[in-house]
């Protein structure tokens, strides 16, 4: 990524230019405002009924006189769909489950279009009537909705770090070629993405992602021998979905962040570092050649991270709450246990090494969170079938989307034989 393309130009009137952004194409939808206010811009919420996507119509709700919800989708919670429809008034939903469209009340629509599977998906990412597309669509899945919205030149507000973790060198030469742009909403990004934009790439010496350490930090191997579903998903910090919250309890979570840095900001590897932070206060480090380090502070609310998505390069008053100076007291700071939490290796191993490492590492592990959570698999073994996997593989430098579609199929496969 060349030196100064994190900084947007500002036109006379300290109106935004257009330019070619931090990660992709020109600014879309950064017009300069009059007198009237700026238009509203159009937004289509892929997985709208998921825990990142609540929150994205909450924001939308909170700043409706700049942001209007178009479109929403979900796989099968068509009840859950057909209530933020009535709440939201959106041109069109869709339900990417067949017989979850087929058993929708169509007579609840009110006006609203249904629409059904990855052609229902494809028509609203695309439309010309939409200017951001927030991707909150858990796991492999959600890279068709990306793909489409970038080839389309959309604004992509990505909280789907799968879909970089698996494609991320075509997902960005996409949105270069297309005029796209990548903007992240997970708050670890999306905090790297607000510090970046006080130097030059040539500039950084490091980036340092925080975590929170999950629900068994300081737990030993041995301690997490037995871990129960219900103790996994007793997250400290945050509430997510299931998938999410598991990854975070095994460090996978960090793992995919560090990848996805590795494409979204155009990084090696070995500046990509992790360190434990249980206050989840500070979302992440920037630390620049000089040896400034500048870090993004807020409370632990995805709702600021998916704001600024969607409202970049402008910052307005909105629905989360403020730190409170007076009751802070200290923050705490700690190495990962890399022995007890191997899953952060293989994170930079599939950074450093790129190619099909990274669908097979995503798909592998979908599949082993999955079985964890029927019951079926051992919490420790997460990360030992995602190894074993990520060996058997048969490596490829520069692999085709189809390639990347093939391994994912072949690692969920062999997820899904691994045993003890």
């Amino acid at each position: 990524m060349p030196p100064g393309r994190w900084l947007v130009p500002v036109a006379a009137g300290g109106k935004p230019a257009p330019a070619l952004g931090p990660f992709g194409g020109s600014v879309a939808f950064a017009a300069a405002s009059t007198e009237a206010g700026p238009a509203r811009r159009r937004v289509v919420v892929l997985g709208a009924t998921g825990s990142i996507g609540v929150s994205c119509l909450d924001v939308i709700a909170h700043l409706g006189d700049r942001l209007q919800a178009v479109g929403l989708s979900a796989h099968s919670s068509g009840d859950a769909l057909l209530e933020q429809a009535r709440r939201c008034q959106p041109r069109w939903i869709t339900l990417t489950d067949p017989e979850a469209a087929r058993r929708c009340d169509r007579a609840a629509l009110d006006g609203c279009e249904l629409l059904v599977g990855a052609d229902g998906i494809q028509k609203m990412v695309t439309h010309p009537d939409v200017d951001v597309v927030v991707t909150a669509i858990v796991g492999a899945a959600g890279l068709h909705g990306t793909w489409a919205a970038l080839e389309a030149g959309k604004t992509v507000a990505v909280a789907n770090k799968e879909t970089l973790v698996m494609a991320g060198p075509l997902v960005m030469d996409l949105a270069q070629r297309q005029g796209g742009r990548l903007l992240p909403v997970d708050s670890e990004h999306s905090a790297v993405f607000q510090a970046l934009a006080s130097g030059r790439a040539s500039e950084v010496a490091r980036v340092v992602l925080t975590g929170s350490g999950g629900p068994f930090r300081g737990k030993t191997t041995a301690q997490l021998a037995n871990v129960t579903v219900d103790e996994a998903l007793r997250h400290p910090t945050w509430r997510m979905g299931p998938k999410i919250t598991v990854d975070s309890a095994t460090l996978m979570n960090k793992a995919l962040e560090i990848i996805e840095a590795r494409w979204l900001f155009g990084l090696p590897a070995e500046k990509i570092e992790v360190i434990i932070h249980p206050e989840s206060v500070i979302h992440s480090f920037v630390e620049f050649t000089d040896g400034s380090v500048l870090a993004q502070l807020s409370p632990p609310d995805m709702r600021l991270p998916i704001q600024y998505a969607l409202t970049w390069p402008e910052r307005v008053s909105g629905p989360t709450r403020r730190l409170d100076w007076r009751e802070l007291s200290c923050w705490r700071f700690e190495q990962p246990d890399r022995e007890t939490f191997p899953a952060l290796d293989l994170g930079h191993e599939v950074a450093r090494r790129g190619g099909t490492c990274g669908a097979v590492l995503n798909a592998a592990n979908e599949a082993a969170v999955g079985r964890f959570l029927n019951g079926s698999l051992r919490f420790l073994d997460i990360a030992r079938v995602c190894r074993a996997v990520l060996d058997q593989h048969n490596y490829s430098a520069r692999p085709t989307l189809s390639e990347l579609t093939a391994v994912d199929a072949w690692a969920r496969q062999e997820a899904d034989r691994w045993t003890h």
